[in-house]
């Protein structure tokens, strides 16, 4: 059913629908209930949505990502997405179309060659390279996957917590960055060989997610003692990386003596048990959380929608005492949205770009806190839990 409610409105006038659309078309109303659910987890749910695409000045592109690293492609029996936002996915597209050398711009090769493939055999190959790349709508709708790690202590706030963010780019710094909202010490850990790679791109963006943490930088290898120490007395972890870059360190949750009722939350693409590589767009695109006319919906929004989901996971978690393992999929989250019902494409609303979020502060040079971070360490391990 297609109806025109006050959510268009607020869709319209948050941004998502100037982001959402064909480039040479009308602004996309129809995804305007993705907004109201949003935002029963924060109020601003709007700016958290659309916050990057203002600082970065993105407006929509149709197939094209509001980011650009995205395209939408038609493939043989339906549609799909890739994403090419790293120099070893664009180096991996002659593997992957089985040529010598790849065009300076693959995309018009690679839109040739999607059209003749089956969409489970393109996602297939992709993976194997490495490559993300999604199904139209693959994944299913599911909440958080909870599983019991550790002992549980009776319900707590988020106020003193102490959260080791490794997580990098946005769903997982955005959780971050809601939990040091609601009174949390969040410390962001990074390598000085991998920083988030977020520090080298729109400052704006980086300082209004990680402005309120701390930022300590180890090297995961060898440090591994000093990281152990620091996950072993944090409340909460957030990991955003594919799990066996930790557990292959013995850094995972299995391999941590963390405190009683801690919480480990782990941000995936597609699950903790897939291997696939994921971006908010593609991602988006594999719950099938899309625009009318087979557009992008939004900028990159499975990222921020993971975000705002993995910070309700945590802070219900916490009124059931903590002790969990939460897997939040971004897939899934997009898939859960797409459910929504859909409102009507077109609207007498409306369509301004969104507005630049507040950015507070700037975010903390990277290891400039690493001196305050060992000392939270010290003072945690000698107090009792």
């Amino acid at each position: 059913m297609v109806v025109v409610s006050h959510a268009s409105y607020k869709w319209g006038s948050s941004g998502l629908a100037y982001l959402t659309g064909l480039p040479d078309g009308p602004p996309d109303f129809s995804r305007a209930n993705v907004l109201g659910h949003a935002e029963r987890i924060a109020a601003d749910a709007a700016t958290l949505l659309t916050g990057r695409a203002a600082l970065l000045e993105l407006t929509r592109g149709g197939r094209v990502s509001a980011g650009g690293a995205t395209r939408l492609l038609p493939a043989h029996d339906g549609w799909c997405a890739i994403t090419l936002s790293r120099p070893d996915d664009i180096a991996a597209v002659p593997a992957l179309l089985h040529i010598d050398e790849a065009p300076k711009d693959p995309w018009p090769l690679l839109q040739r060659w999607a059209a003749t493939r089956l969409v489970a055999g393109i996602a297939e190959g992709a993976e194997l390279l490495d490559i993300p790349a999604a199904a139209l709508g693959e994944a299913t709708a599911a909440p958080p996957r909870i599983r019991r790690v550790g002992r549980r202590t009776p319900a707590r706030g988020l106020h003193g917590m102490l959260v080791a963010d490794l997580s990098s780019m946005w769903a997982g710094p955005l959780c971050g960055h809601l939990l040091a909202r609601a009174g949390a010490t969040v410390v962001k850990v990074e390598s000085p060989r991998r920083p988030d790679g977020t520090r080298a791109g729109n400052r704006a963006f980086f300082d209004w997610i990680n402005g309120e943490k701390l930022s300590y930088c180890l090297d995961f290898d060898r440090d591994a003692h000093e990281l152990r120490q620091l996950l072993a007395v944090a409340d909460i972890v957030i990991e955003g990386s594919r799990p066996d870059a930790l557990a292959r360190r013995r850094l995972g949750p299995e391999d941590i003596a963390s405190r009683p009722g801690s919480i480990w939350l782990r941000i995936t693409g597609h699950g903790e048990h897939s291997r696939r590589p994921a971006f908010g767009d593609d991602a988006a695109v594999a719950g099938g959380l899309i625009g009318g006319g087979t557009v992008f919906c939004g900028d990159a929004i499975a990222d921020p929608l993971a975000g705002l989901e993995a910070s309700l996971a945590v802070t219900e978690s916490l009124d059931r005492g903590g002790g969990e393992l939460i897997d939040v999929s971004m897939a899934a989250v997009a898939a859960t949205y797409a459910a929504l019902p859909i409102q009507a494409s077109v609207s007498p609303h409306s369509a301004p770009p969104p507005s630049k979020p507040l950015v507070s502060k700037p975010a903390a040079a990277l290891g400039a806190d690493n001196d305050a971070v060992r000392r939270l360490i010290s003072e945690r391990q000698v107090l009792p839990c």
